[in-house]
Formats: structure tokens, sequence, C-alpha cells
């Protein structure tokens, strides 16, 4: 069963393929995807990360939780 994290923290300029990067050293992701404002195209800080397993998630969030991405503490 697919399992979906929320991710906050994140750098404005990151990009749906820098942020499924960062994650894939949990597991293999599925899907991620930067929220943007529908206006300027700008990301909002957050997004979504999807695993096939909730075992990989698990992972992501303790091995990901405070660590830095693009300069970026992230959570």
């Amino acid at each position: 069963m697919a399992k979906r994290l929320y991710v906050g923290g994140l750098p404005y300029s990151i990009t749906n393929d820098r942020l499924a990067e960062a994650f894939a050293q949990a597991g293999k992701v599925e899907s991620a995807s930067v929220i943007t404002d529908k206006f300027s195209g700008r990301s909002k800080g957050f997004g979504f990360v999807t695993y096939a397993s909730a075992d990989q998630a698990n992972a992501a969030v303790e091995g990901l939780n405070g660590k830095e991405v693009m300069e970026r503490q992230i959570f």
C-alpha cells in the first residue's frame, strides 16, 4: 500500500525531480510533487512524496526529518 508524506520547509527553487532525488535514498519514490502558487508558479515551500510501502516512508521520516535540502531544513 502506498504511503504519502507531507514535506515542509522546502526551498522555493526546488523542482519535483530534485525533491524525488533527495528522497530516493530512503526507497523507491513513486511520485514527488512540489505545491506551487497558481499565479506565480513559485513553490509554496511544501510538497508531497509517495513511496510504495510504509516501511520506505518510515525510513524517509526517520532519515530525512530535520536534514538540509538545498540549504533549507526540511520536516
